[in-house]
């Protein structure tokens, strides 16, 4: 056997046990682990309803456009808003007349609602992936009083639920959140309660 044809058998047994490890092996050792160490995570962080409905993820956003539900941050997925399967933003530049006529709509949309104040970017901006889940903690408090007022709740009531509902992280520099689907969720479970 020559020295070339050395190289060349070589070289396709180095491949074919990388592809097997890299392409087979580790993956599937990988996915193995994450789903008896973190079973909920590993399989999509799905919420399920009382009837063993899945009814979201927490890693993923919904349309929510009643005016008795907290808004989300807006999705500009093809097709449908929050399209896990085509993830991505509109990639339009800051001052495209389509961009500025959107975030004008969904300005619009949240005073129709019943949203006053200072709107924070999260509720007229898209983001990314346009699957964000969590809005800030500002978006969250500025739609209190619409909230409350088309749910005949207590203000200080839907505020101390959404106040209970903020998370951080603990990095510094980064702002609470919410996650809108659980706070809404929340918001379901109080105005059956009351």
């Amino acid at each position: 056997m020559t020295e070339i044809q050395q190289a060349v058998k070589s070289g396709l047994l180095l491949f074919l046990v990388l592809f097997i490890i890299t392409g087979f092996a580790y993956p599937l050792t990988v996915t193995l682990i994450a789903g008896a160490v973190f079973p909920y995570q590993a399989h999509g962080s799905l919420i399920v309803d009382g009837q063993d409905r899945v009814i979201g993820s927490d890693l993923i956003g919904q349309n929510f456009s009643a005016p008795f539900y907290f808004q989300g941050r807006p999705s500009e997925t093809p097709i449908t808003a929050y399209n896990a399967s085509s993830s991505g933003g509109s990639n339009l530049a800051p001052g495209n007349p389509l961009l500025l006529e959107h975030i004008a709509g969904r300005v619009r949309a949240l005073r129709n609602a019943g949203v006053q104040g200072s709107l924070p970017s999260d509720l007229v901006m898209a983001s990314g992936s346009g699957l964000d889940p969590d809005i800030s903690l500002d978006a969250a408090l500025v739609q209190v009083p619409a909230v409350a007022e088309a749910r005949g709740l207590p203000e200080k009531e839907v505020r101390a639920l959404v106040l209970a509902r903020a998370e951080s992280l603990p990095v510094p520099f980064v702002e609470p959140y919410v996650n809108v689907l659980s706070l809404n969720r929340e918001l379901d479970r109080l105005d059956r309660r009351g």
